[in-house]
């Protein structure tokens, strides 16, 4: 039986990716330091701890006895959306956080290496961002580039596509240095059920859901950042796994996109989740509210030519099955 351990698994996509795996058989083991909030984990055993303290992650990996896991999936990491990333009030946090989740995890994995030899074979998986890419690539709304290779010059909008683009760095200097096999995939707004929905980090569909929702009590008004103009791609979870799980059964490391090519405005996102039940708020802009980049979108072009995948659920369909779940979750709170 093949072992994992997913990093963040108390999260949106480590949740998933839990649940992934163990429908392919595998024994599981989850790490986070909350349990996950919406449903009841899937692993086989959870374990509770602060993946920024070296001593706890070199007690996870290291270990001969669990040490032979042969994937790794880290997707922990200190993030959220807009209001959360383009503030610029938690840039320290979000650099400071992830950068040693990662760093501690390289660093164990290279240690175990070092003490275990070819018998350590774990590959692991880091998720990316495509808030990496840089900000004067996607100034025009219609036609961002995003193409990997246009990562460089480098030139991210925020601090946390910063340290995305160290952590890519990170993995494959590691990887060529200690000969650890990873693979790096640059995500792309993925959302679905079980994903954050209130509080101030979700990210756009869900806020969007849940505004649309909560409008018939607020004179049915919805506030949008910014104009509404600005344009993005959505990449529904069950994709996203898919995607993947492909990625980490291939010899290909990357980093690849993994996204959808489905580009909308924001003003397009409301009047979709809107017509699910035939709600038409009336909208107020708000200019001054953080936003990110004028256009995203990803490019499938090498994903598509290296592991024969593309996405499969539509904007609608995926946005449909989200709004009707925060739906639920509001109706449970009341």
């Amino acid at each position: 039986m093949k072992r994992a351990l997913v990093m963040g698994a108390g999260g949106f996509i480590g949740g998933h990716m839990v649940k992934r795996l163990k429908a392919e058989g595998y024994w599981v083991t989850g790490v986070d330091i909350k349990m996950p909030e919406f449903s009841n984990t899937n692993a086989d055993e959870f374990v509770l701890g602060d993946l920024t303290d070296p001593g706890f992650v070199e007690g996870l990996v290291s270990q001969p006895s669990i040490g032979n896991f042969d994937e790794i999936y880290q997707f922990a990491a200190d993030m959220g959306g807009a209001g959360y990333i383009f503030s610029g009030e938690n840039d320290a946090n979000i650099m400071h956080n992830s950068a040693t989740i990662n760093l501690n995890v390289l660093n164990t994995m290279a240690k175990s290496k070092v003490q275990f030899g070819d018998s350590f074979k774990t590959k692991i998986f880091y998720s990316s961002s495509a808030c990496m890419y840089p900000e004067h690539n996607q100034l025009d709304p219609d036609n961002p580039n995003l193409e990997e290779s246009s990562a460089y010059p480098a030139n991210p909008d925020s601090e946390y596509g910063w340290e995305k683009l160290f952590s890519e760095r990170l993995y494959l200097a590691f990887s060529r240095n200690f000969d650890i096999e990873v693979a790096i995939a640059r995500y792309h707004n993925i959302y679905g059920p079980e994903g954050t929905w209130q509080g101030g980090r979700e990210k756009a569909p869900a806020a969007i859901c849940r505004k649309i929702l909560e409008s018939q009590k607020n004179n049915h008004v919805i506030e949008i950042w910014g104009d509404g103009q600005q344009t993005r791609s959505f990449l529904f979870i069950d994709d996203c796994i898919e995607a993947t799980r492909r990625l980490m059964k291939s010899n290909f490391s990357g980093p690849v996109n993994i996204g959808s090519e489905e580009m909308v405005t924001i003003n397009k996102l409301v009047d979709l989740a809107g017509s699910f039940e035939n709600l038409n708020p009336k909208r107020k802009y708000i200019r001054e509210a953080p936003v990110g980049v004028r256009g995203r979108n990803s490019d499938n072009n090498l994903i598509r030519t290296v592991l024969k995948w593309d996405y499969e659920v539509s904007l609608k369909d995926g946005l449909r099955e989200t709004y009707f779940w925060i739906k639920n979750q509001i109706e449970a709170q009341k």
